[in-house]
C-alpha cells in the first residue's frame, strides 16, 4: 500500500495539478491518502511528483494512523484498528470500513528538510520508499 502526503499548499498551483489532487482526496496541505498501488496511481504520482511526498507504508504505521487520525462516518461506532488494517489489505473499500477516506495531520515535528532547494536536493517531496513512515509518525 502507498502513502500520499501533500507538503505543498494551493497558491500557483496548475490547473492540471490542482485537478490531480483533488481527485485523490487531497485537497488540504498535510493531508494523507493511503491506497493500492495500480497503474493510473502510479502515473498521478509522477505528475504530482514536485507537491507530494509518497511511499510504501507499513502495518505498524498504518495502524497508528488509523488509531490517532482515522475520522468515522458514524460516530457512533468505534475504531478496532486491527480490524481495518486487514479488511484493507483484503480490498475493502474505507466507506464500508466506517472510515473517512483520508486523514488530516499535524505538520511535522522537528520541520520538513526544506521542501525544495537549489541544487541541495528535493527534501521529502517525491518518492520516499521506506521514509515515508518515518515521516507519519512525526506529524501524528
Amino acid at each position: 500500500m502507498i502513502a500520499i502526503v501533500r507538503i505543498r499548499g494551493r497558491v500557483g498551483l496548475n490547473s492540471d495539478v490542482k485537478e490531480t489532487l483533488y481527485r485523490l482526496r487531497l485537497r488540504r496541505k498535510y493531508s494523507c491518502v493511503v491506497m493500492d498501488s495500480t497503474k493510473e496511481q502510479l502515473s498521478a504520482l509522477k505528475k504530482l511528483r514536485d507537491f507530494v511526498a509518497f511511499g510504501e507504508i507499513n502495518k505498524e504505521t498504518l495502524k497508528k494512523l488509523i488509531e490517532k487520525r482515522g475520522q468515522l462516518i458514524d460516530k457512533k461506532k468505534k475504531i478496532d484498528a486491527n480490524k481495518i488494517v486487514e479488511e484493507l489489505e483484503k480490498g475493502k473499500k474505507y466507506s464500508d470500513l466506517n472510515l473517512k477516506p483520508f486523514f488530516r495531520l499535524h505538520p511535522p515535528r522537528k520541520g520538513i528538510e526544506s521542501k525544495k532547494h537549489f541544487g541541495v536536493g528535493k527534501g521529502v517531496l517525491g518518492d520516499n520508499k521506506d521514509k515515508i513512515n518515518d515521516l507519519i509518525e512525526r506529524m501524528l
